[in-house]
């Protein structure tokens, strides 16, 4: 790797850790940039997963404050996540590349549909509940049990907007802020990548120059996402979900 791909990789993990931290998707950014410097695919994408763990654990800390008095929540999806992390990677060494291409640009437009009208769903939610005297489960219940547990597989598989998923599915269920459940997000997504990263060591070749300059380039990246993301109102930060969103579908669509 030359001094100018090295700088590109670098550069694209301060990206990816950014827009990780705030929104999801960073991966749109790296997974490019390693194939243009020469990497395999699959070279690629588990040198990516480790790569951008220190980034998802740097945002995570960045969002502490949003994430007080969530520990039980984050306990029972994080062993969600964990599951589906794991699932993910064997699924990525098990499964033709192929396998989820079709299927994951339905995912994102259905999760972006979601994300958007998150707010109107949500107030007809609680008003159903009102009238029927029931409250929200504080865990999500088992939809969102499932529905996390499906997108946490489809992150250890590769995880491009996972973190729309993420948002969208306890968006809808949750009764939270959006930063809220945003500091969850960063938290879950570095569970997924960590179990996910610590498979392919074991199992996958891994590209150790381009997973230091990821993880350096992400470590910066996730502490200005948080700094970023933290000042968002939720209609800036809906509106910057929609545009990573479809920005992922058209990558997707292209390839």
């Amino acid at each position: 790797m030359s001094w100018a791909e090295a700088l590109a990789v670098f550069a694209a993990g301060i990206g990816a850790g950014t827009i990780n931290t705030i929104v999801g998707s960073g991966t749109l950014i790296t997974f490019p940039v390693l194939l243009a410097v020469g990497l395999p695919p699959v070279t690629a994408n588990v040198s990516n997963s480790l790569g951008l763990v220190p980034g998802s654990v740097t945002g995570a800390i960045g969002y502490r404050g949003e994430l007080a008095g969530q520990r039980p929540r984050l306990l029972r999806l994080g062993a969600v996540a964990f599951a589906g992390g794991l699932i993910g990677a064997i699924l990525l060494v098990t499964l033709p590349s192929t396998a989820f291409k079709a299927i994951v640009p339905v995912l994102i437009a259905i999760a972006l549909v979601l994300v958007v009208l998150q707010p109107r769903l949500a107030r007809a939610v609680q008003a159903r509940r009102d009238r029927t005297g029931t409250a929200a489960p504080d865990h999500g219940g088992p939809f969102l049990v499932i529905g996390m547990l499906l997108a946490s597989m489809y992150g250890g598989y590769f995880g491009a907007a996972q973190g729309v998923l993420y948002l969208s599915l306890m968006g809808l269920v949750l009764n939270e802020s959006l930063q809220r459940i945003n500091g969850m997000k960063n938290v879950l997504a570095a569970i997924v990548n960590g179990v996910a990263a610590v498979f392919f060591i074991i199992v996958a070749h891994m590209d150790w120059a381009a997973v230091g300059l990821i993880a350096g380039g992400a470590v910066v990246g996730g502490l200005i996402g948080a700094r970023v993301g933290r000042r968002l109102p939720p209609t800036a930060l809906r509106a910057l979900i929609v545009v990573v969103g479809i920005a992922a579908i058209v990558q997707l669509l292209l390839k």
